[in-house]
């Protein structure tokens, strides 16, 4: 199609990544068609109000504004998530927590697993967690209502709203009582707050900061999950939490300082350690 050859090249023009996948995840979404599909069909021509739909889409997308944002979704694990300015965008690195998670949870037996996603966002960790281990119990807390409210709505598409039960709150805190999780995953916030005025603008211009920014060091929320996730922990429970780059000999140290084991160390797709599991 001329018209994603011409945005293409305005994308690679302005400096992006992946021109032309992004040109197509947009005429796509417009069309209401899988992206194969338009490879499939290259001699389609556009009516004018879809012309003009995908115009206005690639000039936002011109501003930085996340591809995720505009089309108001993507894949995480296989599965489709809504997502908005209210939620962190789901990374290809945070699906390795998701399966080290799902993997854990079928190697047990017994009761059903009690699993506790900290900082949901968008949900694709619990709710990933649930199709995978739909005999588990999941509880999922956020601090921000917006984020539940689209993390619910996840659930919904996925019919998990009955097995994943969001809870508006500040960490534990949000727990209507003491429970004790077989699994507690968790992606916090990791990025230095000094540091989030130089990340690209589709992340620091566009992500809510409340889902980036872990204080000072960017170590903020790992000191409370130090500090407070053992409580919560059945005897033989499992801490899964991702990390950013370089991150892991400082996590460990705190880790250890309050007596916890030396924990696994995972990578991610570039050899970065990106996970640590307790």
């Amino acid at each position: 199609m001329e018209s994603i050859l011409a945005q293409t090249e305005r994308f690679r023009a302005a400096g992006m990544e992946s021109p032309r996948l992004e040109a197509e995840l947009l005429l796509a979404h417009v069309l209401d068609r899988r992206r194969l599909e338009l490879v499939l069909d290259p001699g389609k021509i556009l009516l004018p109000a879809e012309s003009e739909l995908f115009n206005g889409y690639c000039e936002r997308r011109l501003l930085r504004e996340p591809w995720q944002y505009i089309t108001g979704s993507t894949d995480f694990c296989g599965l489709e998530f809504e997502v908005s300015p209210a939620v962190l965008i789901p990374r290809p690195e945070t699906e390795i927590l998701a399966e080290l998670g799902w993997t854990f949870l079928k190697s047990r037996s017994g009761e059903p697993p009690l699993v506790l996603d900290w900082g949901t966002g968008s949900g694709c960790l619990a709710i990933t967690l649930a199709c995978q281990a739909p005999q588990a119990q999941v509880y999922a807390v956020d601090i921000s209502s917006d984020a539940l409210a689209v993390a619910g709505r996840n659930a919904v598409r996925h019919g998990k709203n009955g097995q994943v039960h969001f809870l508006l709150g500040d960490g534990f805190s949000a727990l209507p009582r003491p429970l004790r999780f077989d699994l507690v995953v968790a992606n916090p916030p990791y990025i230095a707050s000094a540091e989030i005025p130089e990340l690209q603008p589709e992340v620091g211009s566009h992500e809510p900061r409340l889902a980036l920014d872990g204080g000072p060091d960017g170590l903020d929320f790992y000191r409370r999950l130090a500090e407070e996730t053992r409580a919560y922990l059945s005897p033989e429970g499992r801490l899964l939490m991702e990390i950013g780059d370089g991150q892991e000999t400082a996590i460990e140290a705190l880790f250890k300082a309050r007596s916890w084991p030396p924990p696994a160390r995972h990578q991610d797709y570039s050899r970065r350690i990106r996970c640590l599991a307790f």
